[in-house]
C-alpha cells in the first residue's frame, strides 16, 4: 500500500512540476483547473497507469496530457465555463423532464448550418433541448461511410458550412436552451486523415497511430478471434496498403482503426475532443465504442480497456471541459451495453432493446418481451440516462438476448425471421412498409430500413399508422432518460423510394429513411385533420404533459403486471406537489379493446386522472383501453 501512496506522490510531482515549467513559459495559472485536478488526479493517473503503466516514458506522457488539458482549458471561451460552473451545480440537468431530442442530417434536413439556425424558432416550438447533428467533419467522397470516415475533426464538411459557422450556431442553440450533440468518431480516421496519409508514406511516428503490419503473420493471428463485420465490403479485419503493409479496418477498406496501445493517439485524440468541446458542443456520441482496444488472442470487441479508455477521457474532460457528456453507441447485447453506462464513462447511452421491442410489441401485438426488458434492464445507475427513441438514422436490429426470448417460450433466431420477414412486407397482412437492409432472403437474415411512418403502415391505412406511431412514442416518452425524434417523423414522413438514384447511396438502403426535409408534411402539421397534423399534435401533447409532470424526470421505472399479454404497464413514482404520486403508464398493442380489471389496481386509490385527456377514471370500474390507446394515469397508493 505504501508503494501505491509512493507511486501516486511521485506522479503527482512529475505532473506539477511540469505544469509549472509551462506556466514559467506563460500558461496562466488558473486556481479553477487547479482545483478540479487536485479532485480527478488520482483517477486520472490511475487509469493512464492501467493502459499505459509497462512504458517506461507513462509518466512523461501523462504529465503531457496534464499540460495539454491545462491549456485548452485557457482557451475555453468564457460562456463555456459559466456553462461548466452552472451544470457542476446542477449535475442532473440532463435527467429533466423537459428534455426533448431532435437528430437529422444537416444537409438533408436543412442543407446547411445556416439551415439548421434558420429553424431554430421552429425547434422552440416543438419544445426541443439537445440537437444530434449527424455527422458533419470533413470526409472524403464517395469513401465517406455517411460522414463517419473522418478526414478531420477540426473542418466541417464545405458543403455544408465552417467551423466559425458551427461554433456561432452551438452558441445560438445554447442561448435557446438546446445541447448541441455530435458524433465522435474515435475508433477509427479514413484513410484520407493527415495522420493517414503520413502513416501510408512510411512515417514511422504515424504509422504507430494505427495497427500497421509489414506482412500477414500478426493480421492472421488477429483474425483467428475477430469477427468479419462487412464481409461484403473486404474479407477479414485487415486490407493491403500500396506499399505491401496491412492495416486493421474493422468496418470499410477506408476506415482504418487507431491504435490505442499508444498514448500518442490517446493525447491526440483527447486534443480534439477537447477542441470540440471548446466549440461548443455539449455532448459527444462516442461511435462504435465496443471496438477500440485490440489485444491478441480476443474477439477485439467489449474489452476491459475499452472501458477504461473511455473512463480516461472523462477524466481528461473534467479537467478541462467538465460539463461535456459522452453517449455511447454500443448495438450489442444487451448485458454489455448497459456496462458502458456509468457516471465516469458514458452517462448516455441509446437504448436499442427498447426500440427494437417497441416494434416487436406492434407486430406481434405481445409486449411481453417489451415488459420483461423494462423490468429487468431499464433501470441504470444514478447519474446516467437513457436516451430512447423508436427510429433513429440506422436500421432496426433485432438486439433483444436469446435467453431472455427463451424464457418465455420463443425461438430468437425463428422469431428474428419473422419480424424480418413482417417489415419488409414478406409476412400475410403486415401493415409495415420496410426495406431489407443487408437482405439474404436465404438464411432469412437481415434487418430493417423505414421510417417509422412507413413501417407503421402509413401507405396501407393512414388513420390506424397515426394510432401506431403515436402508441410507440409514448414508451420512450415516458419511460425516463432523453426522448429522441428523428426529425420529420414528428409529421410522419415516409419512405423516400428514390434514394437509390442519388450518387453513393443505391448501395445502402438506409437511405429509405433518411428523406429531405418533408416540407409539405410540415405545412400541413396544424391541421388536426391530416396525418401529419394528428401525429404532430398527439405528440405535442405528450411533450407538453411530460414536461409539466414531475414523476416522469429521473429514469426510475417500476414494473406493473396487467396480466394481459397485449397491454404493456408500468410505474414512474415520484411526487406532485411536494406529495408522493406515481404516473401508471398503460398502452394496448393490441388491435381490439382490451379491459383491465378493477383488482389489477388494487393498490392504488379508486380515483385516478389520464394526463392527457385530462379524463377522471374510477379504477374500482376497471380500464378499458381501445385499440392502440395509451393512458398516463396519475395515481395515489391506498
Amino acid at each position: 500500500m505504501q508503494g501505491t501512496v509512493n507511486e501516486d506522490e511521485e506522479a503527482r510531482r512529475q505532473v506539477l512540476s511540469a505544469l509549472a515549467r509551462e506556466r514559467g513559459l506563460g500558461l496562466p495559472a488558473d486556481p479553477d483547473f487547479d482545483r478540479r485536478l487536485a479532485e480527478h488526479f488520482p483517477t486520472l493517473r490511475s487509469l493512464f497507469h492501467s493502459l499505459y503503466g509497462d512504458r517506461t516514458d507513462w509518466l512523461e506522457q501523462l504529465s503531457a496530457l496534464v499540460v495539454q488539458s491545462a491549456r485548452s482549458w485557457q482557451e475555453r471561451p468564457e460562456e463555456l465555463k459559466a456553462l461548466d460552473s452552472g451544470r457542476e451545480g446542477n449535475p442532473d440537468w440532463f435527467q429533466s423532464n423537459g428534455m426533448l431530442g431532435g437528430v437529422c442530417y444537416v444537409d438533408r434536413y436543412a442543407e446547411s448550418l445556416e439551415g439548421v439556425r434558420a429553424r431554430i424558432p421552429y425547434f422552440k416550438e416543438l419544445g426541443l433541448t439537445y440537437l444530434h447533428l449527424m455527422p458533419l467533419f470533413l470526409a472524403p467522397e464517395p469513401h465517406s461511410d455517411g460522414g463517419y470516415a473522418v478526414s478531420s475533426y477540426r473542418q466541417v464538411n464545405p458543403k455544408l458550412g465552417t467551423m466559425d459557422q458551427l461554433r456561432s450556431l452551438a452558441a445560438e442553440l445554447r442561448s435557446n436552451g438546446i445541447s448541441l450533440v455530435v458524433d465522435f468518431i474515435f475508433n477509427h480516421t479514413s484513410d484520407e486523415h493527415e495522420w493517414a496519409r503520413k502513416a501510408a508514406a512510411g512515417d514511422p511516428e504515424y504509422s504507430d497511430y494505427y495497427w500497421i503490419f509489414p506482412d500477414r503473420t500478426m493480421p492472421d493471428a488477429f483474425e483467428g478471434n475477430v469477427r468479419e463485420i462487412f464481409p461484403e465490403n473486404h474479407a477479414g479485419s485487415f486490407i493491403q496498403m500500396e506499399d505491401g503493409r496491412w492495416v486493421w479496418a474493422t468496418f470499410h477498406t477506408y476506415q482504418w482503426d487507431l491504435n490505442y496501445s499508444n498514448p500518442d493517439v490517446f493525447r491526440a485524440m483527447a486534443g480534439e475532443m477537447l477542441f470540440l468541446a471548446n466549440q461548443g458542443v455539449d455532448i459527444l456520441r462516442m461511435d462504435a465504442v465496443a471496438f477500440i482496444w485490440k489485444q491478441l488472442g480476443t474477439p477485439c470487441e467489449n474489452l476491459p480497456q475499452a472501458h477504461t479508455l473511455l473512463r480516461a477521457f472523462n477524466a481528461v474532460c473534467r479537467l478541462a471541459a467538465p460539463s461535456l457528456l459522452f453517449k455511447s453507441e454500443a448495438i450489442v447485447h444487451p448485458d454489455e451495453v448497459a456496462l458502458y453506462i456509468d457516471p465516469a464513462e458514458c452517462q448516455l447511452s441509446y437504448n436499442p432493446l427498447q426500440m427494437a421491442l417497441i416494434w416487436e410489441s406492434l407486430a406481434t401485438r405481445d409486449v411481453s418481451l417489451l415488459a420483461q426488458a423494462l423490468e429487468r434492464r431499464h433501470n441504470i445507475p444514478d447519474g446516467t440516462a437513457w436516451v430512447n427513441y423508436v427510429r433513429s438514422h440506422d436500421d432496426i436490429g433485432w438486439t433483444f438476448a436469446d435467453e431472455d426470448a427463451a424464457e418465455l417460450g420463443i425461438n430468437g433466431f425463428d422469431h428474428r425471421r419473422f419480424l424480418n420477414s413482417f417489415y419488409v412486407n414478406r409476412f400475410p397482412g403486415s401493415f409495415a412498409r420496410g426495406v431489407p437492409f443487408q437482405d439474404n432472403p436465404k438464411t432469412g437474415d437481415c434487418r430493417i430500413s423505414g421510417t417509422t411512418a412507413s413501417l407503421c403502415g402509413m401507405e396501407v391505412n393512414p388513420a390506424e399508422a397515426v394510432e401506431r406511431i403515436l402508441l410507440a412514442h409514448s414508451v420512450p416518452f415516458s419511460t425516463g432518460g432523453i426522448p429522441l425524434l428523428y426529425l420529420g417523423d414528428e409529421v410522419g414522413q415516409v419512405n423516400d423510394y428514390g434514394y437509390a438514384s442519388e450518387p453513393g447511396h443505391e448501395a445502402d438502403s438506409r437511405w429509405v429513411h433518411r428523406p429531405h426535409f418533408p416540407a409539405e408534411q410540415y405545412a400541413r402539421r396544424d391541421d388536426p385533420a391530416t396525418p401529419e397534423g394528428a401525429v404532430y399534435a398527439g405528440l405535442k401533447r405528450m411533450i407538453e404533459v411530460r414536461a409539466g409532470t414531475p414523476e416522469l424526470a429521473g429514469t426510475t421505472l417500476v414494473d406493473f403486471a396487467t396480466n394481459n399479454r397485449s397491454v404493456l404497464a408500468y410505474q414512474r413514482p415520484g411526487d406532485a406537489a411536494g406529495v408522493d404520486s406515481t404516473v401508471l403508464a398503460l398502452a394496448n398493442f393490441s388491435d381490439s379493446p382490451q379491459t383491465l380489471p378493477a383488482e389489477t389496481f388494487g393498490g392504488y386509490s379508486a380515483a385516478a386522472v389520464d394526463l392527457l385527456s385530462e379524463a377522471a377514471l374510477n379504477l374500482e370500474d376497471g380500464v378499458t383501453l381501445l385499440p392502440r390507446q395509451y393512458l398516463w394515469l396519475r395515481v395515489t397508493p391506498n
